[in-house]
């Protein structure tokens, strides 16, 4: 069985991108960085998705010389020129802290009529070969931004996007509906195909 790394330590993205590649990739084990304790995390010092989502998987191809994927995903709002964009995590200055991103965005955005809330959450997945070819694929889950978080599923923005043609949230999508159609899922499962060429 070949196996590829998903370089990440989150248990629910390996799960994720497990379920999107038995589908096209039945014979494929898919192992977090979990499996290689003595692994740095990488510093993501790219100013794009696509950028980040290289670096971590290059890194981890090479340093373990297996097939490597990874992503890098965040909000992009329309009246803010795409941002926060690959500082989404950071918004407010504190890496992570989900209530204040959230917060801060929606003081930001409070004059900013319904009509020009649009935004979309976006994903860049990445699969790196140990000798330094890479791919990348990307998604988006675009919808209107909301005045007030909705719903308690997910993480992030997700309470804050109304997604589109639907009167939920991504926060009041169940995880099956919401990796039906959002950005990561449609990313990884772009990716798919050129993992099963790559492999052959």
């Amino acid at each position: 069985m070949s196996r590829i790394v998903l370089a990440t330590r989150n248990a629910g993205k390996i799960r994720e991108l497990e379920t999107i590649l038995r589908a096209s990739l039945p014979d494929v084990e898919v192992v977090g960085l979990g499996e290689f304790p003595d692994l740095e995390d990488v510093v993501e010092s790219g100013v794009t998705f696509e950028a980040n989502a290289t670096l971590k998987a290059s890194y981890a191809a090479r340093m373990t010389n297996l097939p490597a994927v990874a992503d890098d995903s965040g909000l992009a709002v329309d009246v803010l020129g795409g941002a926060p964009g690959v500082f989404s995590a950071r918004w407010s200055g504190r890496h992570g802290d989900d209530a204040a991103n959230l917060r801060l965005l929606l003081d930001q955005l409070a004059d900013v009529p319904d009509e020009h809330r649009g935004a979309r959450f976006r994903c860049a997945a990445v699969l790196a070969l140990p000798g330094g070819t890479t791919v990348c694929r990307e998604g988006d889950f675009p919808g209107t931004l909301t005045r007030e978080p909705r719903g308690t599923n997910g993480f992030g923005y997700d309470p804050i996007l109304q997604v589109e043609g639907r009167t939920r949230t991504a926060a009041e999508l169940s995880a099956e509906d919401k990796n039906a159609i959002s950005h990561r899922g449609k990313a990884f499962r772009a990716l798919a195909p050129e993992i099963a060429r790559l492999l052959a």
